[in-house]
């Protein structure tokens, strides 16, 4: 599989205009590599919307889905450094997604990632897995790397932020996301459209999105 491990966690976030360089600040210089340096935790991968809402996305991947649920984690969530509360408390629209990769073809990562947001309908889970899995075959098209599907835990998946509202908690907990692999933001889009102008994916569909690689980190990095 080319995601490294078998969990994911997907935040995403806007923050306002007047904060915004503190809250790149920070995740290039604390976040990232504190999150990876968990153990269990893999590598992490920051984007900027090219085309998509909200403006900032971030994918972690760990060796297990049960390593999002793990003591390790949950103390580091409880522990949050001082500058960690003052850019959290900042979140707007947040996202955040913990969940199991199910599906991912492919070899490698692109430069640009296009994310498709899924709603599954009651009891349609096994037959829109098995449809998803017919379509997302990187090799069918040009400039696209891998494709994979995360499945949201409903339990686990709830914004961290204070002021999130019930529709943020409830709601969308249990969404799916579809990734796609690109090594341009073109194909990346192609590739969105594709699906989501499926009419049989199109009813279940909440968003979609083309983000830019900013940066990575792998445990590999941190000395």
């Amino acid at each position: 599989m080319p995601l490294a491990g078998k969990g994911m966690l997907l935040t995403s976030m806007d923050v306002d205009a007047a904060h915004d360089a503190d809250f790149n600040r920070w995740y290039d210089r604390e976040h990232l590599e504190e999150r990876v340096a968990i153990p269990g935790f893999i590598e992490a991968r920051r984007y900027v919307a090219e085309d998509g809402a909200p403006k900032y996305l971030s994918l972690y991947s760990t060796e297990t889905f049960e390593v999002l649920d793990s003591p390790a984690y949950r103390k580091a969530l409880a522990n949050q450094t001082e500058w960690s509360k003052r850019n959290i408390a900042r979140f707007k629209n947040m996202i955040r997604g913990v969940a199991r990769i199910t599906i991912s073809r492919g070899t490698g990562r692109g430069a640009a990632l296009g994310i498709i947001r899924i709603r599954p309908a009651s009891g349609a889970h096994e037959t829109l897995r098995d449809a998803l899995r017919n379509e997302l075959d990187p090799r069918s098209t040009d400039r696209i790397i891998s494709m994979h599907l995360i499945e949201n835990d409903p339990g686990l998946s709830k914004p961290l932020t204070a002021n999130a509202s019930a529709s943020d908690t409830d709601s969308g907990a249990g969404d799916w996301f579809v990734l796609i692999d690109a090594t341009d933001v073109t194909p990346a889009d192609l590739a969105v459209r594709r699906l989501t102008d499926n009419l049989a994916f199109r009813p279940m569909i909440i968003s979609s999105g083309v983000y830019r690689l900013l940066w990575d980190i792998a445990k590999s990095d941190i000395s």
